[in-house]
């Protein structure tokens, strides 16, 4: 049975989507339902569409409330495309959304993104590595995780010797 994901109005008119489980148990999604959700967010942006104030309470915490207008924009257009009533387009909305906050947070990044005048394009290795990994408690996408599928280890770098 799929879980559905109930949406209610908070009293400060906050779009509540109720997630029956935590974060980390929301479905992984293909690399090319981000890649739809990223040209829709980036669509989203260039349009000055701004969505409502929107927030996911999660099963044992957390509340992740989007208070960012860009974030309440590339929630609406994955609501649009993915459905934020179903466990994977809120875990689509949260890869996008933590994807974009790695990007902010992490230089170790730049070799995976493009950036053109028209926006920044991601590499697919990227887009692949972040459908794949799992999501934080918090609901972020969990960096040392994105780190091993994108970055080879230490030892796959050196070559053996030989005595």
């Amino acid at each position: 049975m799929v879980a559905h994901v109930r949406r209610e109005i908070a009293a400060d008119g906050t779009e509540l989507h109720l997630v029956p489980m935590p974060p980390p148990r929301l479905p992984r999604v293909a690399k090319r339902d981000l890649e739809q959700a990223w040209d829709a967010a980036r669509e989203a942006a260039r349009a000055g569409n701004d969505g409502p104030a929107r927030g996911f309470r999660f099963t044992n915490g957390p509340d992740v409330i989007l208070r960012d207008r860009d974030a309440r924009a590339w929630a609406s257009s994955v609501d649009h495309i993915a459905d934020l009533s179903t466990p994977h387009g809120v875990s689509l909305c949260l890869r996008l959304l933590g994807l974009v906050a790695l990007i902010g947070d992490a230089a170790w990044l730049a070799p995976f993104i493009d950036l053109r005048r028209d926006g920044a394009a991601l590499d697919g290795a990227l887009l692949t590595a972040a459908a794949l990994t799992g999501l934080t408690e918090t609901g972020g996408l969990d960096e040392n995780q994105l780190r091993s599928l994108l970055l080879p280890s230490a030892s796959e770098d050196q070559t053996p010797c030989s005595a």
